[in-house]
């Protein structure tokens, strides 16, 4: 039963540590190997999270909000902060609480809570503020590569009719398109196509860009300050929505422009690439979205079909004979475009920052299109990214449509978003690695080093949805005087605050305060042992591995995580000195090797055969996605069917092939139905088209069905591989399995079975050589 009762192991809170309990101090800490962090999801829905209508409380010296461990004085009507313990008086609407009439924040079930914070009531229209109180519409601005062939230029052109259809009425979309120069499409203009060139091969300034549009500062002047008569949407200027407009509004005039849009005409001499000027489309649509109304939440959607060979952004020559850069080549930095391009896109990342702005992109290509450069904007503003082979790709299709639909299936797109965290004394937050950017806010409770984006207790969320989650690292201060006894509080505390404006422009607040236990674990380590997430404790450290190969040069990840793993079994483990045979691990940590072991393999670690701009993808995602996903991406699951049983999971192991069964592997990124010889000879010769072999017809659809399920529920929506044993398809299942039978041992084989053709080390080896180093005196 306790099994059933534990599906959601995030909880009401959406959140989950490497520890749960934890070490008094900072030398202690370093002992346990992996770090104390916390793996949040911000804004994730739970049908038990009350949604309260009113403003919330915080606390007059440290501004961390009322929550069920505050302690309260009823008679006095004073509440005392449990981050600094500053008595608080409570004002006078809250006059009537006592310990059976408690506001909804106060109950001690609810650790986590939303706040709708109130429109004023009945404003006075003629008031200036007002038109900036009433929240603005959402802004879609579709960016769009023509530098591609007809066929792609279709199947983009019907996904983008689709999503325009499917956005609300109100939302505002622009439309801009490029090639080797940049359209700024004038939807307001219906009688004709009106269209504003910008030149592709150099950099173009915000101001440029406004001043060419006409919205520039001389421009607005003319137009009269204060607010045009008929204008509610509060735009300074009613330049802009020439440019934007409301999507009921220029649904035709955009479909009509889209049959209209032919493929970039620029002659493209033999042997050469196209010239696109991705960089200089995306400062151009930046610059655009500049001119709206601060408060405005805007997401550019960028569809991007190549490389950038033109202007600021390039990443590789026009020149086909040179190929885009390798890993090999930013390893030994050969790549002449890499640094000037992310510089770039950093500088571009903090201007939409500044604006609350949000860069999505869409790239579908068979080369690579700059995914690794743009990954800076991408991440920092809290955008989706999709990577795919063509535009006619599900990969694409059904990814694309998801971020338009409503209801069930909706992503939940939120805009405007910080978030600010209050922890107990003698905690230190380090940073955070995930789609956010630091908003260098200090104070006491910044840590000397920095992890990710660090230096602030304050971080800017331009995007975030229902799946958003955000890794907290976590350090203690290195003073031992707040350990005298008798004083010493045994709980410590951590409050998350999430303010952001959601999909209906409603603004919202959401406070998560979690307690956890101190503990001497000088004294004893079994508690320590007992409040383990390993499942995390993988994620954390795949987490901090990638950033580590991003940032450190001549990194050794799969060394520095063999260290790891080797001191948390000499730490943890039971065993006799210098006798792998006795060494045994607790509960808690059986099956953290074999996380560690797939994640060394796994494409987060050996890029050897991915491209710069897949590692990143993969990247972006394993910093975004929660806790349960992120471990599918790193250990994938694999389930068994078969004749004589129902499905049942299988070990991750070649052994597991069978001539008789079928296979469905989760990676994440892709999902695999794998079909066994025999199973695949009957299907060929027709036999579940026969009303007597029913069963087998239901044996071959269950794993569709099953695949089926997995991909509704996901975004990007993962590729569906199907093949059989022994057909090429079949590397997709073969590269993620243990290889327990190679060729070397190939003899031992039961029939039917398979081996995989390679060095690597088995899971068993690994583990016998983690013992003996674990146990070393």
């Amino acid at each position: 039963m306790s099994e059933m009762a534990n599906t959601d192991p995030e909880g009401l809170d959406g959140v989950r540590m490497t520890w749960n309990v934890w070490p008094r101090t900072k030398v202690e800490a370093s002992k346990c190997v992996i770090p104390l962090a916390a793996s949040i999801s911000p804004i994730r829905p739970h049908p038990d999270v009350p949604t309260l209508p009113y403003a919330p409380l915080r606390c007059k010296t440290c501004s961390a909000l009322l929550n069920p461990y505050s302690r309260v004085d009823f008679t006095a009507k004073i509440w005392i902060c449990p981050f600094c313990y500053q008595r608080n008086h409570f004002p006078p609407h809250y006059s009537m609480i006592s310990e059976t009439n408690l506001p909804g924040e106060l109950y001690a079930q609810y650790t986590t809570v939303n706040y709708s914070i109130p429109l004023p009531q009945n404003p006075n229209p003629n008031d200036p503020s007002f038109a900036s109180r009433a929240p603005p519409p959402p802004v879609f601005l579709f960016v769009l590569d023509t530098c591609m062939i007809e066929e792609e230029m279709g199947y983009v052109k019907s996904s983008l009719g689709r999503a325009i259809g499917l956005l609300p009425e109100n939302a505002l979309v622009g439309f801009v398109s490029f090639g080797t120069q940049v359209q700024v499409h004038e939807l307001g203009f219906s009688d004709m196509s009106k269209v504003y060139v910008f030149r592709g091969s150099k950099e173009i300034s915000k101001d440029q860009v406004l001043e060419q549009l006409g919205l520039g500062v001389s421009s607005r002047r003319a137009g009269g300050a204060g607010y045009q008569k008929g204008m509610p949407n509060g735009f300074p200027s009613s330049g802009v929505t020439r440019f934007l407009l409301p999507a009921s509004d220029c649904e035709f005039t955009l479909n009509a422009l889209l049959d209209e849009l032919q493929t970039d005409q620029w002659p493209v001499p033999p042997g050469s690439r196209s010239s696109r000027c991705t960089g200089v489309a995306l400062s151009v649509a930046t610059g655009l979205l500049g001119a709206c109304s601060p408060g405005t939440g805007a997401r550019i959607i960028a569809l991007v079909g190549g490389p950038c060979t033109e202007g600021p952004g390039t990443i590789v020559s026009k020149d086909l004979s040179e190929p885009v850069r390798s890993h090999k080549d930013l390893d030994k930095d050969a790549a002449p475009y890499f640094k000037k391009a992310v510089k770039f896109y950093e500088n571009l990342a903090n201007q939409l920052v500044s604006q609350g702005h949000v860069l999505d992109l869409f790239a579908s290509a068979l080369d690579q299109v700059g995914v690794a450069e743009m990954k800076v904007a991408v991440e920092k503003t809290g955008g989706l990214v999709v990577l795919a082979e063509s535009f006619g790709h599900s990969v694409f299709k059904d990814s694309f449509k998801r971020v338009f639909e409503g209801g069930e299936q909706s992503l939940g797109l939120c805009f405007n978003g910080t978030l600010e965290i209050s922890c107990s004394k003698d905690i230190k937050i380090q940073g955070i690695i995930g789609p956010c950017t630091s908003l260098e806010k200090k104070g006491p409770a910044v840590a000397d080093t920095a992890i990710g984006e660090g230096g602030t207790t304050a971080w800017k969320l331009c995007g975030l949805d229902k799946s958003t989650c955000l890794t907290v690292f976590f350090d203690l201060s290195s003073s031992d005087r707040s350990n005298t006894p008798g004083t010493v509080n045994p709980l410590l505390y951590l409050q998350f605050v999430t303010s952001y404006q959601n999909p209906e422009g409603q603004l919202m607040l959401r406070v998560t305060t979690v307690s956890r236990r101190w503990i001497d674990s000088a004294v004893s380590s079994e508690e320590l042992v007992q409040g383990f997430d390993q499942e995390t404790a993988a994620v954390v450290m795949a987490r901090l591995t990638s950033l580590k190969m991003e940032i450190e040069e001549g990194f050794d990840a799969t060394r520095w995580l063999d260290r790891s793993l080797i001191r948390l079994c000499s730490k943890f483990g039971d065993y006799r000195k210098d006798d792998p045979a006795s060494f045994q691990l607790n509960p808690s940590f059986s099956l953290f090797p074999q996380f560690l072991f797939n994640l060394r393999r796994s494409q987060f670690v050996q890029v050897f055969n991915n491209s710069p701009d897949e590692t990143a993808y993969f990247r972006m995602l394993l910093n975004r996605e929660n806790i349960a996903n992120a471990a599918v991406m790193i250990q994938p699951s694999l389930i068994s069917y078969s004749f004589n049983s129902l499905p049942a999971p299988a070990l991750l192991d070649v052994a597991s092939i069978a001539a008789d069964r079928i296979l469905l592997l989760d990676s994440y990124f892709s999902v695999v139905i794998f079909h066994g010889m025999q199973i695949a000879q009957w299907r060929n010769a027709g036999y579940h088209n026969q009303p007597e072999h029913m069963a087998f017809a239901q044996l071959l659809q269950a794993p569709s069905d099953d695949a089926q399920i997995i991909i509704r529920e996901r975004f990007p929506v993962p590729r569906l591989v199907v093949c059989d044993q022994h057909g090429s398809q079949a590397r997709f299942l073969l590269a993620k399995l243990n290889p327990s039978a190679t060729y070397n041992n190939a003899h031992e084989m039961a029939a039917g079975s398979d081996v995989i053709f390679t060095d690597d080390v088995s899971l068993q080896v690994f583990f016998e050589h983690l013992q003996r180093l674990a146990v070393q005196s």
